[in-house]
């Protein structure tokens, strides 16, 4: 639900698609620094270390460069297609997520498994099938939005394996900080608005950066250190069944009925 809010805020930010990703990251950089710097370590305590080697480095690292790919080509792929089918693609990491967490990490799945991973992609192509289209000039832009599942595929698995030694707030930082340090000469060689305009602008980045990357993507996180990632990932389907009932509430954008059933497929998922 945390992160459901970030299509709103990226539809009322005043800054351009990869401006907004920057300062998503890099405003709440700061705040989970703090939140890192606070905790309290147990000596032995494997699973809330500090990194101490390049390797540690290197990986924490890496889940920042995914999470800089799924936001940059995400956006970039909003230029070549419309933007359902870039949100529908960009959804699809559970296809990535499953059989990489299968043949990578030995994760179990079951039959029962994949059938309500199918439902839930089924529910979410209802939900946007309205307004997905294939056309051959769109090709490009659909394939950058499955490559965006990917990303955020690679994003999952990395974290989920990170929690097995770095508490939340070690890698939200760590890997928030090289999100930001990607995007920001990304965003400044695009020639996009960088600075906000007025103080709503300000806030809407705050209000991206705390409650949908700080909260949201903190809460997805945690709850990899505890849940597979394929399940993870399947949960995340809700992000747009949420989105789309936001949409509704605060931007008036109408919510059909076959949009409801999508919605509804999803949570049967």
């Amino acid at each position: 639900l945390g992160i459901a809010f970030a299509p709103i805020f990226v539809r009322l930010s005043e800054v351009g698609p990869v401006a907004t990703g920057f300062w998503r990251t890099a405003l709440a950089t700061p705040v989970l620094a703090l939140w890192m710097g606070s905790e309290s370590r147990r000596p032995g305590e494997r699973a809330n270390r500090r990194p101490s080697s390049l390797s540690d480095y290197g990986r924490l690292s890496l889940a920042g460069l995914f999470f800089a790919g799924d936001l940059a080509i995400w956006h970039t792929s909003i230029r070549y297609t419309s933007v359902a089918n870039s949100t529908l693609l960009a959804n699809f990491a559970p296809l990535f997520v499953a059989p990489a967490a299968w043949f990578l990490f030995k994760e179990r799945i079951t039959g029962r498994f994949v059938l309500g991973m199918l439902l839930a992609l089924a529910g979410a192509v209802v939900l946007m099938g309205q307004s997905f289209r294939l056309s051959p000039e769109h090709l490009f832009g659909d394939a950058l939005g499955l490559l965006t599942a990917a990303f955020y595929a690679g994003y999952i698995l990395s974290v989920g394996r990170l929690r097995a030694e770095f508490s939340t707030a070690t890698i939200m930082t760590w890997s928030g900080a090289i999100t930001a340090i990607v995007l920001l000469p990304l965003g400044l060689s695009d020639g996009e608005a960088m600075l906000p305009a007025t103080a709503a602008g300000w806030a809407v980045l705050g209000g991206l950066a705390l409650f949908s990357h700080a909260g949201g993507q903190s809460l997805i996180a945690y709850a990899l250190a505890h849940l597979p990632a394929s399940f993870s990932s399947v949960s995340l389907l809700l992000q747009p069944a949420a989105a789309a009932i936001l949409a509704w509430i605060l931007l008036n954008e109408p919510l059909g009925p076959l949009q409801a059933i999508g919605a509804a497929v999803i949570l049967v998922g």
